[in-house]
């Protein structure tokens, strides 16, 4: 084990907990494969070689090590959604309602990979989405609850957000029709153009609107890779496959005018390839992150990943979504 720690000085390294001047690296986080991460400290830039299963970081460190809580469910199951995935509502360890998508059987479960995934990517681009748990339900808190599911592995947790409203077909119009809204749609739709999400669209958003913050809130990313597809390659999204072509990007787009659009393409097309930058770092972590109880080969997710970065697949996936985009400006233009 070695580290290196610029101008931070460590003061001891002790059954791999490092203490460093003014920080201790307290919070365990799982590692499966030896690499290199990088922590930024306040005062410097600390790269570590780890060769132990558990690394201690100081949540005073801004930028880390991708860390996400193991959680237990603290009550039966309070409520079960009867849509897709029928997704459940558990009160966890935390003292927070979080929305578990579980696996339904013994089979692979390559939609939850895609759930780890994309809320994982969309982090890095700095999209605002619930924030994730592993969550582990006690196999008494699925008592009266009648569906098919596995008791062994853990579920993934989205924790639960108030004052939010969900958008729809009709309620799309409380969502303010400004720069900023059109923004943040535009940005979402450029991640599922790169992620192929299959799964948001005119009739389905997977979206919510912060009434506090004015944010829109991207959810639900269990179709990426064209509805979870991990055989074959990465393929384009069409105009009408995106929220490009809906009711909220209609609505939103009136509002604004081709000036304003124009430029947040701009902005958008110079934070894409460093979105891409920063995304691209975390392929090993979001390998070692994926419950090995959900029976998803490494190779073939490590692989999936890899397919995002390829140069032809992201220059193509730019194309595609400014040409989409064109398209929709042009079929809703007052």
């Amino acid at each position: 084990m070695q580290a290196n720690l610029g101008k931070s000085e460590i003061i001891s390294v002790t059954g791999g907990i490092f203490l460093l001047n003014k920080f201790s690296f307290v919070v365990p986080l799982r590692l499966q494969n030896v690499y290199s991460s990088f922590l930024f400290c306040k005062f410097s830039i600390a790269k570590i070689c780890l060769s132990k299963k558990n690394a201690y970081i100081c949540p005073e460190i801004s930028g880390r090590i991708m860390k996400i809580p193991t959680l237990y469910s603290a009550k039966r199951i309070e409520r079960q959604f009867y849509t897709g995935e029928e997704p459940v509502i558990v009160m966890c360890s935390d003292v927070n309602l979080y929305v578990c998508k579980y696996m339904r059987s013994s089979a692979t479960a390559y939609k939850l990979a895609c759930e780890l995934i994309g809320a994982t990517l969309a982090k890095k681009w700095q999209l605002t989405t619930p924030d994730i748990a592993f969550i582990n339900i006690r196999p008494d808190h699925w008592k009266d609850v009648y569906f098919s599911h596995s008791q062994s592995a853990p579920a993934i947790g989205f924790r639960w957000l108030d004052g939010v409203v969900d958008i729809t077909p009709s309620t799309f119009a409380k969502v303010p029709a400004t720069t900023k809204t059109l923004s943040q749609l535009m940005k979402i739709a450029l991640f599922d153009f790169w992620v192929a999400n299959e799964d948001r669209n005119a009739n389905n958003a997977n979206l919510m609107y912060d009434m506090t913050r004015e944010q829109l809130v991207s959810i639900d990313y269990g179709c990426i890779f064209n509805t979870a597809s991990f055989d074959y390659p990465l393929s384009q999204l069409t105009s009408t496959d995106t929220i490009l072509w809906s009711g909220l990007f209609q609505h939103l787009f009136q509002g604004s005018d081709k000036h304003i659009t124009f430029a947040i393409v701009e902005k958008l097309r110079v934070d894409y390839f460093d979105y891409l930058n920063q995304s691209n770092m975390t392929i090993s972590e979001i390998v070692d992150l994926m419950p090995q109880e959900w029976n998803v080969p490494t190779e073939a997710v490590r692989t999936k990943l890899i397919q995002l970065f390829d140069p032809q697949w992201t220059t193509s996936v730019w194309k595609n979504f400014t040409e989409c985009l064109t398209e929709n400006m042009n079929n809703h233009e007052i």
